[in-house]
């Protein structure tokens, strides 16, 4: 009699710690799915190229979810190739409905993915760097070439701007037309 009791005590107590356990995972798996939507919508609001409130992320267990309306095949494309390069992302279901279905070539949509992944990630590079105001710079790309406009305080940001730029992946050339303000 006294085994059963004992093994009963024993079965419950391995039953809540299994279901603590398992809470603490759903919980985990809970904050990393906010942490990657938030990334996602992030990622989307920075992006010159898209209209982010007509896009909508939603994260299950890593899978992002991506719904709502863009303008073109090329903007969809643009929208799940974004958020597939976030770390944390296992897929990606594209959900997204196209507006305006005009047929574009695909080494179209592959060149103008690229200059608007280029672009993200310069923009994103410039904004999180703390020696250069990247609010103040604009940066545009065309077939791999990157253009920076704007203004910087010093000869070193700019120089340090042109660096950012040309270590992004898929930059053929880079073209700093930064100003460097007068004090």
């Amino acid at each position: 009699m006294k085994h059963s009791i004992c093994s009963l005590m024993v079965v419950a107590a391995l039953g809540s710690v299994s279901t603590s356990a398992l809470a603490d995972n759903t919980w985990q798996d809970s904050a990393k799915d906010a942490w990657i939507d938030g990334k996602a919508e992030t990622t989307l609001l920075l992006n010159g190229n898209l209209d982010s409130f007509d896009i909508n992320t939603d994260v299950s267990n890593g899978k992002v979810t991506l719904t709502g309306k863009v303008e073109s095949e090329v903007d969809k494309a643009l929208a799940a190739e974004l958020i597939a390069n976030l770390d944390g992302v296992e897929s990606v279901e594209n959900e997204l409905t196209v507006l305006n279905n005009d047929t574009i070539s695909d080494s179209d949509i592959m060149q103008t993915l690229k200059d608007t992944k280029v672009e993200t990630v310069v923009k994103t590079r410039l904004l999180l760097e703390s020696e250069v105001r990247g609010t103040d710079i604009e940066v545009e790309v065309d077939e791999g070439k990157v253009t920076l406009t704007g203004e910087v305080k010093t000869q070193a940001a700019k120089d340090l701007a042109g660096a950012i730029a040309k270590g992004a992946t898929d930059v053929t050339k880079v073209v700093n037309e930064l100003k460097i303000l007068q004090s």
